[in-house]
């Protein structure tokens, strides 16, 4: 029988066709049959060219996976593009794998090490961050309907039937706040079933081929001792955490939903008789269920993935108490008010304001009581949690101190300007809480200047700008970045929905409706952010525009004389050059330079926020006037910002341009599990990874005598495939992976998977990759190939072979062409003089017949 060796094709971002991995020619007359599938379905699937014979000696098969992340343009992908609404969760999730310091098996990693405290309090973040949409929700459904929302007027502003909240017994008490109650409650409901439905992924788990009958040519492999975190067998089957973590999520939710109205009608109308009753037990399972929540999210059966499903006794738990909690929720809201305090209807605006601005109490703020500062605390202990992430992420748990003190530090300030210290003497007449608030968060950030340490510290990156990415602290920037845009979303959504309640503005300018305080001042720092946004594009402007002027030099000074046509051809080379020293060379340090100014321009935020004060009154002049105005230019751009990433989302699946520019961050941030979010978007990796292993497994355990044997597989990766290959390659058993040689091309594994994910890319978990494809000869068996017009493909240096492809071949038309070799850049490499030659070496190594690898 013909040796024969199959060339597997993975491609990247752009969800290429089947014929264009394959390599087949235009079919300009639209008779050629389309590339037959051999394994798969209409999801992901295995392709062949119509006319590939079982004779060929080298065989390409093409795996398209790009339908789990685009497809065509069904309303399959208007639900796609909606799940980038929950980017700020991917984001969060993806905070967990930038860690560093995570040991190559899972299950020695202690919740008291340096990981391990870092991934507990990720994971408190995670769950706050499903608290702050919630929070959201409940303020549109509680305070700005429910509560402020009297008017006939306003309530018709609603799409529905809302006008009977403003009437009769729906009115009185606390009984419309039972009725808002169902708006965050509903969400937490979509957002479940939404999610659950996705995790037949995390079900995925390769299928080990299973040897014929009588062969013991292959005995049970020992498993080897892991050294990389993606060799953990269970790493891409997480059913069974994310349904667990899914209850939690959704329970805390719920149960932070419920505290809101809970909270401000207990202040303001002291339970007492048959209140008292449901109260104290309501309140109690509240409690009950966060306090839970915090301490199951740092224990092991949490968080160690595993393919089985059950829940486990503390989710039921806390699914019962919850539901517990909000019947009593339910139940204290529709009781009518008690005696010992006042009613709740002189708390609410009197109705007619909208129609008379100026009867009295309309101009005071009768927002819900309590919800202002509840957001504003929220936020403010949210960036403590970043700081702290970011902090022992880079100096340890030693550093932890540091953050901690400034928590405890900044509520105890806050009780003695309040005078709810006892024994202690009151502050000073008029000190503003800003004097406390500003210097305890700066004394938290000052441990993200603590001295980098750990284990990771000391490595030798494998070539420049190869470091790990701001200084150890990725986790905190990934997070932070997402905690900013789900700020952002929040705040957008609230002042949209105030605005359409208010309807027409009066004449005097007055708005019955009020937003809450932090909504006003995230829109003053959204329009500060956004201009600093402007200054950090300007910056990579003027940085791509030197190098260009570099690189075009380089081409220019060879000496020899150039025409206009080849002067024209080096810009266009020095652009791509340029572009490709600019991503790799200074993206990631304009990144952190970004976040620097986010984080400080985040902590005056908070500040101001916890101050109770607005950024300047409606109708000031000078500075004031501009603050205000900018706060509502900041308030307009995030109601519309939601929007924006819907469309933004629906180009990235439609057009390929925006797909392979955009894409790419998409792509980076769903490869990776969902084990720190629950109710993120859906990891096409956790699908991906488990079938192509399973195919490389069952083409190499075919029989001799099957006509469908290969001898061996070249695992071709380009870009995004390469992540996906290394992650396969990794979980492959040594027998398979001693028939495999790997090919990468536009491959990101160091300048951005290993500088943002070191515990996995890094250099050290890079050369075991290295290792794991070393032959007993000794010979690597990886090449990569790199252009320096590819702003997305370097070099490894992990101990593969690199070989550098020339793009373009020429600056001008030669042997008869009439057009000028085109620039490729992060395409077209297994079309490239280099790659064939490299695919002929490596395709007779692979071949039985062949006695020894090749030498040189």
């Amino acid at each position: 029988m013909a040796e024969r060796v199959l060339e597997l094709r993975v491609h990247g971002v752009s969800n290429t066709p089947p014929d264009q991995i394959l390599g087949l020619p235009a079919d300009l007359t639209g008779t050629r049959p389309p590339p037959r599938l051999v394994s798969g379905g209409d999801v992901t699937g295995f392709y062949r060219a119509s006319d590939s014979a079982p004779d060929d000696p080298v065989v390409v098969e093409a795996y398209s996976w790009g339908q789990l992340t685009s497809g065509a343009r069904t309303a399959r992908d208007v639900e796609r593009a909606l799940w980038t609404l929950l980017l700020p969760f991917t984001l969060a999730n993806v905070a967990l794998y930038a860690r560093p310091g995570i040991p190559p098996d899972p299950d020695t990693e202690r919740w008291g090490s340096r990981s391990g405290i870092t991934a507990w309090l990720i994971r408190l973040f995670c769950l706050s961050l499903t608290g702050t949409l919630v929070l959201a929700a409940t303020g549109i459904g509680v305070d700005l309907i429910a509560w402020q929302c009297v008017d006939q007027e306003c309530l018709r502003q609603l799409p529905g039937p809302w006008e009977f909240l403003g009437r009769g017994w729906w009115r009185a008490d606390a009984h419309a706040l039972a009725v808002g109650l169902l708006v965050p409650l509903a969400m937490l409901l979509v957002l479940g079933v939404v999610s659950w439905r996705t995790y037949q992924y995390e079900a995925e788990m390769p299928a080990e081929p299973r040897p014929p009958a009588g062969d013991g040519e292959h005995p049970a492999e020992p498993a080897p001792e892991p050294a990389n975190p993606l060799q953990d067998p269970t790493f891409w089957g997480g059913e069974g955490q994310l349904r667990r973590a899914a209850v939690l999520h959704l329970c805390v939710g719920a149960a932070l939903a419920a505290a809101v109205p809970v909270g401000a009608v207990l202040v303001l109308d002291p339970a007492r008789g048959v209140r008292a009753v449901v109260a104290v037990p309501t309140v109690t399972a509240l409690v009950t269920v966060v306090v839970i929540a915090v301490v199951a999210v740092g224990r092991p059966w949490l968080t160690r993935r595993s393919g089985a499903a059950p829940l486990g006794r503390w989710s039921l738990a806390v699914g019962v108490l919850t539901g517990l909690a909000l019947a009593g929720t339910f139940t204290l809201l529709l009781l009518p008010d008690g005696p010992a305090g006042t009613p709740l209807a002189q708390f609410r605006p009197p109705a007619g304001c909208t129609r008379d601005p100026g009867l009295p109490g309309c101009r005071a703020d009768h927002s819900l009581p309590g919800y202002d500062g509840l957001v504003a605390w929220l936020a403010t202990y949210q960036v403590l949690l970043l700081i702290a992430i970011g902090t022992v992420a880079r100096s340890g748990r030693r550093a932890l101190p540091v953050p901690g003190t400034a928590a405890v530090l900044l509520p105890l300030g806050t009780a003695w300007l309040d005078g709810r210290l006892p024994g202690v003497p009151a502050a000073p007449d008029g000190l503003p809480i800003w004097m406390l608030a500003a210097p305890a968060i700066a004394l938290a950030a000052a441990g993200l200047l603590l001295p980098r340490t750990g284990n990771d510290a000391g490595q030798q990156p494998l070539g420049v700008h190869t470091d790990v990415a701001w200084g150890g602290r990725g986790a905190a920037v990934i997070a932070g970045f997402g905690w900013m845009m789900a700020i952002a979303y929040c705040a957008g959504l609230l002042y949209w929905v105030t605005d359409r309640l208010n309807g027409a503005a009066s004449p005097s300018g007055f708005s019955p409706i009020v937003p809450p305080l932090p909504v006003i001042w995230a829109g003053l720092a959204f329009t500060v952010a956004t201009a600093a946004l402007l200054g950090t594009l300007i910056r990579a402007g003027v940085l791509f525009h030197r190098l260009r002027r570099v690189e075009y030099h380089r081409l220019t000074a060879a000496g020899q004389a150039l025409s206009a046509h080849d002067l024209r051809r080096c810009r266009h080379v020095s652009t791509f050059r340029a572009l490709h020293r600019l991503v790799g060379e200074h993206a990631v340090r304009l990144v952190g330079c970004y976040a620097t100014i986010a984080a400080v321009l985040v902590t005056l935020s908070c500040v101001a926020a916890l101050s109770r004060t607005r950024p300047a009154p409606a109708g000031a002049s000078g500075w004031p006037g501009l603050v205000h105005a900018a706060a509502d230019l900041g308030d307009t751009l995030l109601g519309w910002l939601p929007l924006v990433v819907a469309g933004l989302g629906m180009l990235v699946y439609r057009n390929d341009t925006v797909r392979r520019s955009v894409g790419v961050l998409w792509d980076v941030g769903t490869f990776w599990p969902r084990a720190a979010h629950p109710l993120a978007p859906p990891s096409y990796a956790e699908r991906a990874v488990p079938e192509l292993q399973t195919r490389i497994a069952g083409i190499l355990a075919l029989t001799e005598r099957d006509p469908r044997r290969m001898d061996g597989v070249i695992l071709s990766g380009h870009s995004q495939g390469t992540v996906i290959c290394a992650a396969t390659l990794l979980q492959l058993p040594t027998r398979w992976r001693r028939r495999i040689w790997f090919l990468s091309y536009g491959c990101q594994l160091t300048r951005l998977y290993g500088r943002v994910f070191p515990a996995y890319f890094g250099p050290t978990r890079l050369r075991v990759l290295a290792d794991a494809l070393t032959w007993p000869s000794g010979h690597v068996a990886w090449t990569n190939f790199w252009r320096d017009t590819d702003p997305l493909g370097w070099q490894v240096n992990a101990g593969e072979r690199d070989v550098p492809v020339t793009d373009p071949e020429a600056l001008h038309p030669s042997g008869g062409e009439v057009a000028d070799p085109p620039i490729r850049n992060h395409s077209g490499y297994p079309e490239a003089w280099e790659f064939h030659q490299e695919r002929a070496l490596v395709a007779r190594l692979l071949r039985r017949t062949v006695p020894s690898p090749r030498v040189g």
